[in-house]
């Protein structure tokens, strides 16, 4: 298995997408979403993405051309179309444009519509948190988890993000799906032959199963019971019906290349803390930190995420070999 130095990862990403049709600043954007979710030991966001992508890259699915667009409809609102194109750049966009407004305004929000999935979110949200900003990231995803009493997938995993400064000390970062797992842990699962623990996911008959390729034709266990259902229905509020795009139940797979684009939706809402009126931001939240860590055993979130992406940061990024021969050569 090679190992690589993450810029050179990049570049080797970045150049498969380019041999596929896409253009260089689209596939620069995806190559770092990628290398940056492996890096932090999010594979099923990761490198194991790159067969799918490809898939709806070459059949049209996703514009690898694309050229996102934003609109400022109101003082603290953007309007951004992906264009059918990938999220990634379009999440750019939205990032680049946010903390001018957001500094004007105290609150701002980038809805994005046209778009299609959108990777590790809690990157994105870190992005604005590096920048002061406090950040969270709405995204639906095609159908994958029943309404409470139901039988049927509405909702989509549907993830939330979210970020905020923390002084002297990297970000605090919460990142997770509204089923019990994420759907790329499964989708990671079927791609490696591995079967996935129970409490996962249910077949298409409704029954538990430990079969990764059974769970990706039934549904996803929500996070939480009912509790889950009903957070996953405000995501679809704020990602799909605010963002004019479509609903996890029109939207296409993003795991194939069969159908039109997916047309999902995502909105992020940053928040400026010195926008209200006191300068106490980050001494409350150094107390906060501080009491969580005084507690043995708990942790901020992401701590295991950091370690790792440190660790590849010094040693490298292990490429699956498959990958290399399939997609190579390396640069």
């Amino acid at each position: 298995m090679p190992i690589l130095p993450l810029d050179t990862a990049r570049t080797f990403v970045a150049s498969i997408f380019t041999r596929h049709g896409a253009s260089e600043q689209v596939a620069r954007s995806v190559a770092t979403a990628l290398v940056g979710a492996e890096a932090d030991g999010l594979k099923g966001h990761g490198l194991s993405r790159i067969p799918t992508y490809l898939g709806m890259l070459t059949s049209g699915k996703i514009d690898g051309k694309a050229v996102p667009t934003a609109t400022r409809v109101r003082a603290a609102t953007l309007m951004i179309d992906a264009m059918d194109g990938f999220a990634y750049p379009a999440v750019d966009l939205a990032l680049a444009e946010l903390p001018a407004i957001v500094r004007e305004t105290g609150i701002a929000a980038a809805a994005i519509t046209r778009s299609n999935h959108a990777g590790a979110l809690g990157h994105h949200v870190e992005r604005l948190a590096d920048q002061g900003l406090i950040a969270l990231f709405f995204a639906n995803t095609p159908e994958a988890i029943a309404p409470a009493g139901g039988t049927k997938a509405v909702y989509g995993t549907n993830p939330i993000a979210f970020a905020c400064p923390l002084p002297g000390r990297p970000a605090v970062v919460v990142d997770l799906a509204l089923s019990t797992v994420a759907r790329g842990n499964i989708v990671a699962a079927n791609q490696k032959g591995e079967a996935i623990p129970e409490g996962w996911a249910l077949d298409s008959d409704g029954n538990p199963t430990t079969d990764a390729a059974k769970a990706l034709k039934g549904t996803m266990a929500p996070l939480g019971g009912a509790k889950g259902t009903t957070l996953a229905l405000m995501v679809e509020v704020l990602a799909a019906a605010l963002t004019g795009a479509h609903l996890s139940i029109e939207a296409s797979s993003f795991l194939d290349e069969k159908g039109p684009p997916p047309g999902t939706g995502q909105t992020i809402l940053a928040i400026d803390p010195a926008g209200f009126g006191h300068g106490h931001f980050g001494a409350r939240m150094t107390a906060l930190a501080g009491a969580i860590e005084a507690q043995a055993g708990a942790r901020l979130p992401g701590q295991r995420r950091l370690a790792l992406r440190t660790k590849v940061a010094k040693d490298g990024l292990n490429v699956p070999q498959d990958l290399v021969d399939r997609y190579g050569p390396l640069p």
